[in-house]
């Protein structure tokens, strides 16, 4: 738990400091950096980040299907194993390209069809869920149209 811990006070101090698409999304210690020939930072040898890497809050289990179903999607876009309700889509390490196959993961389960800036406003299990909820039983204010309207 304490590198869980350091990656949440990490988070905190750069949080103060820099605007949110800045702070890292996941923290991992090394002894020494891994340099090419050159002396350049050599990417490709970089260790992949664990689930302690992330700065997680206190672990809360999804609650209901809707929930499960969501964290189950992120789970599979993040490669992480265990998503909590109120973990955040962009801190685990999601952007705007997951975002796209995110909605389209729900679009196939739910049948629903979110705008993309439902997911930014929404970042965590918990919200999107509720989101999702207030788009499922919001009643159409129109029909929505149809192949045979558009001719």
């Amino acid at each position: 738990a304490a590198v869980e811990d350091r990656a949440a006070e990490l988070r905190a101090h750069l949080a103060a400091r820099l605007p949110e698409y800045m702070v890292p999304a996941a923290y991992v210690v090394l002894d020494s950096l891994p340099l090419t020939s050159n002396g350049k930072l050599d990417h490709k040898a970089l260790p992949a980040p664990d689930d302690t890497a992330y700065a997680h809050r206190t672990f809360e289990p999804p609650e209901g299907e809707i929930e499960q179903a969501i964290a189950t999607l992120w789970s599979e876009l993040l490669g992480i194993e265990r998503i909590g309700r109120h973990d955040n889509f962009f801190v685990l390490g999601g952007h705007s390209m997951l975002v796209t196959r995110l909605l389209s993961g729900i679009r196939q389960l739910m049948e629903v069809e979110l705008p993309l800036r439902t997911v930014f406003a929404s970042p965590t299990v918990a919200d999107l869920s509720r989101a999702l909820l207030d788009v499922v039983l919001e009643p159409s204010a129109e029909p929505r149209p149809t192949v045979s309207d558009l001719k």
